[in-house]
């Protein structure tokens, strides 16, 4: 890792000094990638991790499974899709699709978020997208990072239905977990204004904005811890990732309160079952589907 190693003592401390100034676009120059970073995310494999889920919902655990997807692809900036075609234009992006499938009772939720960090460049995600669906409905919201971020959001709940709105750039806890993969380096710390997830915001039917938050970063031997607080929304997101290249993310919790001064918050965490990298879009036949039993997923 391209930050110095600490004992475990020496851990409790934050890894990266706070930097808390406001979060643009207006960065300038390119990321200096070193060579391991290319022969991992640019040798035409997607690294899958699936994770044994506990998810909080309506005041309960939920057993279930989550899976996170990494993987480089070209990416137009203009019309912000994957592109088909080879073109100096293209943009090199690192995407994540997280997935979470649980059940409340009788019915099922499907929950997939899918990031779009450019690689070259230290700016903000290109694009982040999240679909929530269950059986009472659906919902789905989508960032674009044009000069402002442009945000549309649909619902089928009363109040929220069809939005669209902009928003000044700041930092997007979505976009966090790819910058973990990147450089986590450059993970914010100290006092911040932050995006809450997408998936949060569409759960607790939040508004969307940035909400004040404080990070911090801790490096162990073997992994380290970022963290990231919101006061006024009662809710926590702790990443552990291994220390060194490639940063793999090994396990998550999110906590969130239900109501003002909760005291009785149930913890969502994700544990790591299996690891696999993969051309997983070339494996869609009858004959991949033992790959499934591998990610320990049915």
């Amino acid at each position: 890792m391209a930050v110095a190693s600490f004992s475990c003592k020496e851990s409790e401390h934050n890894l990266i000094p706070n930097s808390n100034t406001e979060a643009t676009d207006s960065v300038t120059g390119n990321r200096q990638l070193p060579e391991q970073f290319k022969d991992y995310w640019y040798a035409g494999k997607a690294e899958l991790t699936s994770y044994e889920l506990m998810q909080e919902r309506y005041g309960e655990i939920r057993q279930g499974t989550a899976v996170t997807i990494f993987v480089t692809e070209d990416f137009l900036p203009d019309a912000q899709v994957k592109a088909n075609t080879q073109s100096e234009e293209n943009v090199s992006v690192l995407k994540l699709n997280k997935t979470k499938k649980f059940t409340t009772g009788i019915y099922s939720y499907s929950i997939m978020t899918s990031t779009f960090n450019p690689i070259q460049t230290p700016k903000h995600a290109l694009k982040i997208s999240n679909s929530v669906q269950e059986w009472c409905g659906q919902v789905y919201m989508q960032l674009n990072n044009r000069e402002k971020f442009n945000i549309i959001s649909h619902s089928y709940f009363e109040g929220e239905a069809d939005q669209e709105l902009t928003l000044n750039k700041t930092w997007l806890e979505d976009e966090l977990w790819n910058l973990v993969r990147i450089n986590p380096e450059e993970l914010p710390t100290g006092d911040i204004e932050v995006v809450p997830s997408f998936e949060f915001i569409r759960l607790r039917h939040k508004e969307i904005k940035a909400y004040r938050a404080h990070a911090n970063i801790k490096q162990g031997d073997s992994l380290s811890v970022y963290s990231l607080h919101y006061p006024m929304l009662e809710r926590e997101l702790i990443i552990y990732f291994n220390s060194d290249f490639p940063y793999e993310i090994e396990k998550w919790e999110e906590t969130n309160g239900t109501a003002p001064n909760d005291s009785t918050r149930l913890k969502t965490t994700a544990h790591k079952i299996k690891r696999i990298r993969n051309d997983y879009w070339n494996l869609n036949r009858n004959k991949d589907t033992g790959l499934r039993d591998t990610l320990g997923l049915k």
